[in-house]
């Protein structure tokens, strides 16, 4: 059942009878229901939002990044406990490093599974150096926008090509944005928690973050793969058992 949030500016799901100290973030083109199987038991009182343009939020009327989504769902924080541990998959990993770094004095501590906050190796060589000129054309106004369009479809990713509106524009933004000074200002406890078989966001990335986050804990999940609330509940439950407050 959705609750409303934040003067009923956000909706999603609290979990537990106490004042909730988990806020979970999910990934892009997924909803707060992924989180059902790691809340739902071992007593954790915890809030899985809808990010805005996903499940039941409306889409921004503007391109956000990902520090706009960070302060959209910050006035949540004031409905939790005075020291919180955020949960982010995905795309919901880089909006909780953002509001962890802008808001150190609320963030205890940051469980991160599958957040794509590097390029993963070998990323750009995949790019089709077709596709690599023409978006330097399409620039420059040397082809038209219903041609970039078509190739956009044909290479770009599944995501892009399901993305509309300003949707795609948020998506865009997200691939094109440095998490890195985020990363630089976290002062909290971070649990890694990634599938060995995590294609969207390769393991790689995960013990790039373990070796430049001090203090960083990294479980990897064997046979699993990006869906990790999915897939691996128990883990991510434990992660955030290990950070409770």
């Amino acid at each position: 059942m959705l609750t409303s949030f934040a003067g009923s500016r956000l909706f999603g799901q609290r979990y537990g009878t106490g004042t909730p100290w988990v806020l979970a973030l999910h990934g892009w083109r997924r909803d707060h229901s992924d989180f059902d199987a790691v809340l739902s038991t071992g007593g954790i009182d915890a809030v899985a939002l809808d990010l805005p343009g996903f499940g039941s939020a409306p889409a921004p009327g503007e391109v956000w990044g990902s520090v706009d989504y960070a302060n959209a769902v910050a006035p949540v924080l004031d409905e939790m406990q005075a020291r919180v541990v955020v949960l982010g998959h995905s795309y919901g990993g880089r909006v909780a490093v953002q509001l962890a770094a802008i808001y150190p004095e609320r963030v205890t501590g940051l469980v991160l599974s599958g957040a794509p906050l590097h390029e993963a190796p070998g990323t750009r060589s995949k790019t089709p150096r077709r596709f690599k000129l023409a978006r330097r054309l399409a620039a420059h106004g040397l082809i038209s926008e219903g041609r970039i369009e078509a190739m956009r479809r044909r290479y770009g990713s599944e995501d892009y090509r399901v993305a509309t509106g300003v949707m795609r524009d948020i998506l865009v933004r997200a691939l094109s944005e440095d998490y890195g000074p985020a990363l630089a200002a976290l002062r909290c406890p971070v649990e890694l928690v990634w599938g060995d078989n995590d294609t969207a966001a390769p393991l790689a990335v995960a013990e790039r973050l373990e070796a430049e986050l001090s203090g960083a804990h990294l479980v990897v999940c064997e046979g699993a793969g990006h869906i990790t609330p999915l897939s691996v509940p128990g883990e991510l439950r434990a992660a955030l058992e290990r950070l409770r407050p």
